[in-house]
């Protein structure tokens, strides 16, 4: 049995000690507002846990909307992976779906667009802080298109035996652990086709194999939001060197301002306005989907 741990941990060869160490850092860190990355229960790997789900089978063309993305996500065997006590984490747009485990599969349904998906490894569930990471098995972006069907592997002995003719070499995913594979080369005797289902379980609790739609359209907005008032700050900085900014009266602290329309603020307005409509779709989908109506008693 091996232990993986591909980066020297300091102590790491007094375990109860750095147990103890993590478990202090991580409650300290709760309290500080940062972004924790950690799978705690959740990372159990496949030496405690193997993987007993179903043998890979795509998942029917209607039970996912072709105006979206499907992702699959899958690991190859390997005696190292069969090895581990914990399981590398796989996250989308910044947020925790799963832990991949030897010899398993899985999907997700995501928004077109460009896609954030990151790995990084645990260590007693704890994989980092803010931008630190304890582990980063992989961090890249993926553009996806409307009715698109992509398939990841992740193995960290072997590399595919063919890149993906539609990505750059230098592209993170192109190298390294977790690399875009084409459909010819997954379905390959050896390869997607002997990976069983990743079923979440109490020992291992997942949240993969569904649709996060919705969650990566509310990021898009956020993330779109953010770029907007940022191009306002260096629009109005623009403008002042223009002369187009007039300065707030000393007896009257909140006029001034641009003397012209302000572009970012356009686009702000057109960027709400279309996210309340999506919110509108929303509303109108779940109930058409519940079928609710109103009953008089």
């Amino acid at each position: 049995m091996k232990t993986r741990m591909p980066h020297t941990v300091p102590g790491a060869q007094r375990p109860f000690v750095l147990s103890f160490r993590a478990l202090a850092l991580f409650a300290l860190i709760l309290g500080s507002g940062c972004t924790v990355y950690q799978s705690i229960g959740k990372s159990t790997g496949a030496f405690l846990h193997p993987v007993s789900g179903h043998d890979f089978v795509h998942i029917p063309n209607d039970q996912w909307n072709r105006k979206n993305a499907l992702i699959y996500f899958y690991r190859t065997h390997s005696q190292w992976a069969a090895d581990e006590i914990e399981a590398p984490s796989v996250y989308i747009d910044d947020k925790h779906y799963f832990n991949i485990r030897n010899d398993s599969y899985t999907w997700l349904e995501v928004s077109p667009g460009e896609r954030h998906i990151a790995m990084r490894r645990p260590l007693l569930g704890l994989e980092g802080m803010n931008s630190f990471s304890l582990s980063l098995i992989a961090d890249a972006k993926l553009r996806v298109e409307a009715g698109g069907i992509y398939y990841l592997r992740y193995n960290e002995l072997t590399e595919p035996g063919q890149a993906h003719p539609d990505l750059d070499p230098e592209h993170p995913l192109a190298q390294g652990d977790l690399q875009l594979v084409t459909r010819d080369y997954a379905m390959q005797a050896d390869e997607i086709l002997t990976t069983r289902f990743l079923s979440s379980d109490l020992l291992a609790p997942n949240h993969a194999a569904t649709s996060i739609v919705e969650t990566n359209e509310d990021k898009d907005f956020e993330r779109r939001m953010v770029m907007l008032e940022e191009e306002r700050e260096l629009e109005i900085e623009r403008l002042k060197e223009e002369g187009k900014y007039e300065s707030a009266s000393w007896f009257w602290p909140f006029g001034g301002g641009p003397s012209v329309p302000l572009e970012a603020d356009r686009k702000i307005e057109e960027l709400e306005k279309d996210y309340a409509r999506l919110e509108l779709e929303r509303e109108r989908r779940e109930e058409a989907e519940s079928g609710d109506s109103w009953w008089i008693f």
